[in-house]
C-alpha cells in the first residue's frame, strides 16, 4: 500500500486549560506504558468530504481537549522507574494522508502490515517529555471512503477511558454536549501519597516474573520468535456449546462460567495444545480486571486514568488439557474474584513499596527487554466484550468496521463482539502467535467445540 503523507498539525486545547504536574496513580506506570493503536473505516458518502472531514475533526478535538486536557499534556521520567503526567497544552499530532487504494481491498478488515501506514507510528528514540500522548491519523482512500486511525499513550488512559474520550469527542463534533464529563483527579487511587506502612499488603502473583519454559532462564529468545495474527470468528452457537462444556463438565456450583471465563479458558488449552508443552510445564494465564465497581466506593463515572489491573490464573499444561473445560474456566473466575477493595489497595500499597517501578513496566516497544511478557508458555486474554467500542459517528454515520491496531507480542489476545453482528452473541478473538504454532491453535480452536 502507498500511503502519501500531506500534512501534519499540533492541535491544542480551544481555550486555555489547567496547567501543572499531575500525579498518576500506581496502575498507570506498569504493564504497557507505551501507545495503543486501533483503528476505524467509514465508507463512502455524500457527508465525507474531505475538506469538511478534516475541519470537523480538528475543531472537535480542540474543543475535546478543553475537557480532556491531560491527553494534550506530556509524560515525564521522575526517576525510579515512576512518571508523572505536566499538563502543558503542548497539544496532540493530527495527521493527513491519502491512499490510492480503495475499502474494498481490505476484505474483512482483518489486521495486517497495511495498517502500519494507517494508524500513526510513534518514534521512542525521541524523550518521552516530546511525545504526544495522543496522535491522529485521517486517511482518504480512492474510493472515497477515510480511515481514522488513534494511538493513545496507556500510561494516561485505560480502554474505558480512552473510548470515553474518543465518544466524547465524536459527540462535540456532531453539535452535541458531553454525556459524562471527565473526572480528572487520580488521588482517589492515591496517586502521589506515600505508602503507609500499615496497611497489609496481600500475595500480589501477578507482580511475580510470569513462567518461562522449562530450560530456559529468560524470555529473550522466545521474544525474537516472528508471530502471526489472526481473526478467528465464534457463532453464538459455538459460544453456546463452549460454555455448556465448561459448566456441564465441572464442579462448578455456582452461576454458570461467562463468556469471557469460557473463552479465555479454551485459548489458554489451546495455546498448550499447540506449543506442544511438556506436560508438567507451568503456565499462566493474564486477566485484565476493571476495577471501578469493585473498589468501595465505586470511582465516580468518568474516571479518566488506569483503573484496571493483571491478575494470573497459573496451572500446568498437562492439567489444562486433561481435564474438561471448566477446570479452566474456574481458574480463571478464581483470579477475577480476588480483585476486590482491599485486593486492588493492597497492590497499590505493595507497589509504592517498590524502590524502582521499571521490572513491572513492558518496555519491549522502549528497547528494552526488562518487564512483563506474556509469550510462551503464557498468553493474555483481554475482553472488549463490554465496552462501547462500535458505532462511532462524528457526523458522517457509523463507521463500517473497527478493530485494533497491528500487534505483535507472543501471546496476546483480545475478545470483541463481532462487528457485524454484535449483538447476537457471536465475537472474535484477535489474537497473536508464534507462526509456528498458529495453524495447530487454529485447529484445536474450532475441532475441540464439540
Amino acid at each position: 500500500m502507498v500511503v502519501s503523507y500531506k500534512s501534519s498539525y499540533t492541535v491544542k486545547p480551544a481555550e486555555p486549560t489547567w496547567t501543572g504536574s499531575l500525579s498518576l496513580s500506581e496502575w498507570d506506570q506498569i504493564g504497557t506504558i507505551t501507545h495503543v493503536p486501533t483503528i476505524y473505516f467509514y465508507p463512502s458518502s455524500q457527508k465525507l468530504l474531505i475538506d469538511t472531514v478534516i475541519t470537523t475533526l480538528k475543531d472537535s478535538l480542540r474543543r475535546a481537549l478543553v475537557h480532556f486536557y491531560p491527553l494534550a499534556g506530556r509524560l515525564r521520567w521522575i526517576g525510579h522507574g515512576r512518571l508523572e503526567l505536566v499538563c502543558n497544552a503542548a497539544g496532540v499530532q493530527f495527521i493527513e494522508a491519502e491512499s490510492q487504494s480503495k475499502l474494498d481491498s481490505f476484505g474483512d478488515f482483518s489486521p495486517s502490515p497495511e495498517y502500519d501506514f494507517l494508524i500513526p507510528s510513534v518514534d521512542y528514540t525521541i524523550p518521552i517529555q516530546e511525545l504526544p500522548l495522543l496522535i491522529v491519523q485521517v486517511t482518504k482512500f480512492q474510493c472515497g471512503g477515510i480511515s481514522l486511525g488513534f494511538t493513545i499513550s496507556h500510561a494516561v488512559v485505560d480502554g474505558q477511558s480512552a473510548l470515553h474520550f474518543i465518544s466524547e469527542w465524536a459527540r462535540i463534533a456532531r453539535g452535541e454536549p458531553l454525556a459524562v464529563s471527565p473526572f480528572i483527579d487520580r488521588k482517589l487511587l492515591r496517586a502521589g501519597d506515600p505508602p503507609v506502612l500499615s496497611r497489609p499488603i496481600l500475595d500480589h502473583k501477578e507482580f511475580n516474573h510470569p513462567p518461562l519454559l522449562i530450560g530456559q532462564t529468560n524470555n529473550i529468545e522466545e521474544r525474537k520468535k516472528k508471530t502471526a495474527v489472526a481473526m478467528l470468528k465464534l457463532t453464538k452457537s459455538q459460544v453456546d456449546k463452549l460454555k455448556n462444556m465448561a459448566t456441564n463438565k465441572s464442579l462448578n456450583t455456582g452461576r454458570p462460567y461467562s463468556r469471557y471465563e469460557t473463552i479465555a479458558g479454551h485459548i489458554w488449552r489451546c495455546a498448550c495444545k499447540a506449543r506442544d508443552h511438556k506436560p508438567e510445564q507451568p503456565t499462566a494465564l493474564g486477566v485484565c480486571v476493571d476495577s471501578r465497581s469493585r473498589l468501595q466506593p465505586p470511582l465516580p463515572p468518568g474516571y479518566f486514568g488506569n483503573a484496571t489491573l493483571d491478575v494470573i490464573a497459573v496451572s500446568s499444561s498437562d492439567e489444562l488439557i486433561s481435564k474438561p473445560l471448566g477446570y479452566a474456566a474456574s481458574k480463571i473466575r478464581k483470579a477475577i474474584m480476588t480483585v476486590n477493595d482491599e485486593y486492588v489497595r493492597s497492590g497499590i500499597e505493595f507497589l509504592k513499596s517498590q524502590a524502582d517501578l521499571t521490572k513491572f513496566q513492558d518496555l519491549h516497544a522502549l528497547g528494552g527487554d526488562d518487564g512483563p511478557f506474556y509469550g510462551n508458555p503464557n498468553i493474555g486474554v483481554v475482553s472488549w466484550l463490554t465496552l462501547p467500542i462500535y458505532g462511532l459517528d462524528f457526523g458522517w454515520g457509523r463507521e463500517v468496521y473497527m478493530g485494533p491496531g497491528t500487534h505483535d507480542f507472543d501471546g496476546d489476545s483480545l475478545l470483541l463482539p463481532n462487528h457485524d453482528d454484535h449483538e447476537d452473541g457471536s465475537l472474535v478473538v484477535a489474537l497473536c502467535l508464534q507462526v509456528s504454532h498458529m495453524e495447530a491453535f487454529k485447529n484445536h480452536f474450532y475441532q475441540d467445540i464439540i
